[in-house]
């Protein structure tokens, strides 16, 4: 794989794990159970910072690192793939 190809593969996965990572933010924000957290339940009762402060980083984390997990498995797997190909003596 050339140094082109290799610098566009690992910007992809860059761009997959900020979509992620904005994707996850984005759902955890607007679930039902955030609102609630930050006081938006019944007249402003119920604000509890401590499970925001404790879920933010692991949302952000488990969004950012998963699709960059999936990305690095898929380009392994199929570079693997494609290495094999090109040994392959009856082609």
């Amino acid at each position: 794989m050339g140094r082109a190809n290799r610098d566009a593969v690992t910007c992809a996965g860059c761009l997959l794990s900020a979509a992620g990572a904005a994707s996850a933010l984005w759902l955890w924000g607007s679930s039902g159970r955030t609102w609630r957290h930050l006081g938006h339940g019944f007249e402003g009762e119920g604000t509890d910072y401590g499970a925001v402060l404790l879920e933010f980083p692991l949302v952000l984390t488990g969004g950012a690192l998963l699709p960059a997990l999936l990305w690095a498995s898929a380009v392994r797997l199929l570079g693997r793939r494609g290495n094999r190909r090109a040994s392959d003596p009856d082609r």
